[in-house]
């Protein structure tokens, strides 16, 4: 005789109840159990009686139904699982269960191919390898794509009856930009799979316009008691028809794309389209030309990225602009990946020559962020100025997107004690066109600048500042100049001589070679940066051009400062 319905319910309810060993169940903890989970899925008030859960706990114990389940009595009172791991759920299928599914997943192949029953196509092929499998015990052979740590799965269910009862729920959610999660009130409207991850579709109270809400960054989904807003003009067959995944713009018009894809990719993409509307234009032995009729979002650009070389846009403009500038910081994570040979190789000129051009280092997606914060700050200064002392104490946020991992392993293999003790912004514009004639920087504070006809340069006056440190400090220091521009000669790019940096040299020493040496002229792309000792010979030269050259300069020391130079800003990395 078949089991029925209730009696399946108490069933799967004493099981959960032994499975859950944080607390001890007695006959009449599973009778208020089974009561209650009868009232909450039928409806029915009437509580069970004991002899009926008595009667369930002996079949679960025998091998009527196939459970055998270890239900044992400690303390003559409490009821459990002697197998803690066990559960009515694990138990294999038995020869009738299996032969019931066999002619269950026959009768529904039968309805394949028609269109109202489409969806039952992988559910009928889940369903028939799980029995072929047990029938032969052997491994699956289908193997279906799955995602096992994917977060917010367990919302599916609650969703899902939120949808069909026509229930609004308050959601606590979180998108990947936000800081903070938000709490406000959803009216669902539908659940959706894009690329093995979930969506729930709806619309927030009081905003307007579809929104989808990813299932992996919903915090806390819980019942509200607001009314529920239905939307009847809301139609998934047609609201996603014009897009590629979830994200769809209802104000955005649809646009031709036309993709030229190579040989070697052009089966894939002819055997499983991007996109229903996708039509093929033109075909030669170098690849097709396709084009698509879709909405311009995040999920397009991912689809024509995944082919990487294989795939070009053709048009509209805007979309090949994105794609291009996407696969150059693609390349760029590439080129600013810094070796440990490299490393060793910059230290070891560093030392030798006094200098080290390195170019890659930042990212042009930083940089781009560093140049923006700066012009919107500076921005607000009445008048521009083009250089700037205390630069890290000034602009504390820029700290994180100086001192990136790069740039921390290239200090730290210079000298892992390195600590800062100056930091200067330059803003070389057109209009500021000086330049600095050949010199040495010491570890000075300058506190003067002097102005000539032609020619400008920092300097300092006689007194506890002009202090000059040991030679020993001198030769600790080093010095990072960080380039946001790209800069050669044109724009008065820094020029230095090689193997200078040893001792102090005197004005005439400065002056014979400087005029009977031949300088290394540090042209670095934006992004690059120029590592030099201080003592170093070094000048720059007027601007040719009318670029703007940016600068971050940081000198490093490792050692005790002397009592006398404390006005050094020391800020430890």
């Amino acid at each position: 005789m078949p089991v029925n319905r209730n009696a399946l319910i108490r069933y799967k309810t004493i099981d959960q109840c032994l499975q859950n060993r944080y607390r001890q169940w007695t006959l009449d903890d599973l009778i208020d159990a089974c009561s209650e989970a009868l009232y909450e899925y039928e409806g029915i008030d009437k509580g069970v009686s004991r002899r009926t859960v008595q009667g369930d706990i002996q079949i679960m114990r025998s091998d009527k139904l196939g459970y055998n389940a270890p239900i044992i009595v400690k303390d003559k009172k409490f009821y459990t699982y002697e197998d803690p791991d066990y559960s009515i759920t694990n138990i294999p299928l038995s020869e009738q269960d299996l032969e019931m599914l066999t002619e269950a997943v026959e009768f529904m192949k039968q309805f394949q191919g028609f269109s109202h029953f489409r969806e039952l196509g992988g559910m009928v092929q889940k369903l028939e390898d799980h029995i072929y499998s047990h029938k032969t015990d052997t491994k699956p052979v289908i193997d279906f794509e799955k995602n096992e740590n994917l977060r917010g799965i367990e919302y599916l269910d609650p969703l899902y009856q939120a949808i069909i009862k026509k229930k609004s729920i308050k959601v606590t959610y979180q998108s990947f930009r936000a800081r903070n999660p938000q709490d406000f009130i959803f009216y669902p409207y539908l659940l959706k799979e894009f690329r093995n991850r979930w969506f729930l579709v709806g619309r927030r109270k009081n905003q307007g316009g579809i929104l989808n809400l990813a299932l992996d960054r919903i915090i806390q989904v819980s019942e509200s008691e607001e009314l529920y807003l239905e939307d009847k003009d809301f139609d998934a067959s047609t609201y996603f028809k014009h897009a590629i995944g979830v994200s769809v713009s209802p104000n955005i018009e649809t646009e031709e794309i036309k993709l030229f894809v190579n040989h070697t990719h052009a089966p894939y993409v002819i055997t499983k389209p991007l996109h229903p509307s996708q039509e093929l234009v033109d075909k030669d032995n170098y690849g097709i030309i396709i084009s698509l009729q879709v909405q311009h979002n995040f999920e397009l650009e991912k689809e024509i990225l995944a082919f990487g070389d294989g795939i070009k846009v053709i048009k509209p403009e805007r979309l090949k602009r994105k794609i291009k500038d996407r696969l150059k910081g693609a390349i760029d994570l590439y080129d600013t990946e810094i070796n440990e040979s490299g490393l060793i190789a910059a230290n070891r000129k560093l030392s030798h020559k006094g200098f080290c051009n390195l170019n890659f280092v930042f990212t042009q997606r930083i940089i781009r962020k560093i140049k923006g914060i700066l012009d919107s700050e500076w921005r607000e200064l009445d008048q521009r100025p083009y250089s700037q002392r205390c630069f890290l104490q000034k602009h504390p946020r820029l700290k994180e997107f100086i001192f990136n991992p790069n740039l921390r392993r290239i200090i730290h293999k210079i000298d892992p004690k390195a600590f800062i003790v100056k930091a200067i912004y330059f803003d070389k514009t057109p209009q500021s066109n000086w330049f600095v004639s050949w010199h040495q920087d010491l570890p000075i504070n300058v506190n003067e600048k002097i102005e000539t006809p032609g020619f400008e340069k920092w300097t300092f006056k006689e007194g506890i500042h002009s202090v000059q440190p040991p030679l020993e400090f001198s030769k600790n220091i080093f010095s990072i100049r960080i380039h946001l521009d790209p800069t050669d000669a044109n724009n008065g790019a820094l020029q230095v001589i090689p193997g200078s940096h040893n001792k102090r040299l005197s004005d005439e020493e400065i002056k014979v070679i400087s005029s009977n040496s031949i300088p290394s002229l540090g042209e670095i792309d934006a992004g690059g940066i120029q590592l030099i000792k201080p003592l170093i010979l070094h000048a720059s030269s007027k601007s040719r051009s009318q670029k703007r050259r940016r600068v971050i300069h940081i000198d490093f020391a490792s050692m005790e400062l002397p009592g006398e130079l404390e006005w050094l800003e020391k800020d430890v990395i």
